[in-house]
């Protein structure tokens, strides 16, 4: 028997729930928006899932068609990324909205994540976000903050992430779920369903 690590990689604790509790599929098309160097996808290109994917970085994404022996990666902007609406029934986004300069940013990296999605699919989020750590905040400008850890995001509020919910058409599939990492940093799982 393979170990752990082996078989599962390093994926996101929350994305592995998520596949405990058969919401990610064998049969579905799954797409990383922000793929980086495929760290949340070893299980899911072992298993032989449909696996699409962009990341800035031509590094990464080198690596990641390396890995799964496809052409499937690009190396695009989840801004305006070349796949087609509806295209997947699952779209990953762990570790990446929270790089946005601005809210004008944010948004279009959300919205050009949410096209690719299908009606009826899985959003899965995972973004550094002010829960929890309120008072540790330096704010630089607008939801730009230097956070205790040292390090400077964009950061989301639970108000935020259920306005953008609403907006974009999709309800929670979990309530968002934060963690704080010893008082430097938080991190805010979002997993929503479109309608």
């Amino acid at each position: 028997m393979p170990d752990l690590q082996h078989q599962f990689g390093q994926i996101d604790i929350y994305l592995f729930d998520q596949l405990l509790r058969g919401r990610i599929a064998p049969g579905m098309r799954i797409f990383d928006a922000g793929c980086g160097y495929g760290r949340n996808l070893v299980y899911l290109l072992r298993e032989g899932y449909q696996v699409f994917g962009v990341d800035q970085d031509p590094r990464a994404v080198a690596a990641v068609r390396q890995m799964s022996s496809t052409e499937n990666f690009l190396a695009e902007g989840v801004e305006a990324m070349s796949f087609p609406d509806a295209f997947a029934d699952v779209v990953l986004s762990s570790a990446v909205l929270h790089f946005a300069r601005d809210d004008d940013q944010f948004e279009a990296m959300l919205r050009g994540t949410w096209r690719v999605l299908k009606p009826g699919g899985l959003f899965f989020c995972r973004l550094a976000s002010s829960i929890g750590i309120e008072s540790r905040l330096k704010q630089i400008a607008g939801r730009r903050f230097l956070l205790p850890d040292g390090s400077e995001r964009y950061l989301v509020d639970e108000a935020l992430l259920m306005a953008f919910t609403k907006q974009l058409g999709g309800h929670l599939e979990d309530p968002l779920k934060t963690t704080v990492v010893q008082n430097q940093r938080s991190m805010t799982t979002w997993v929503v369903r479109k309608d």
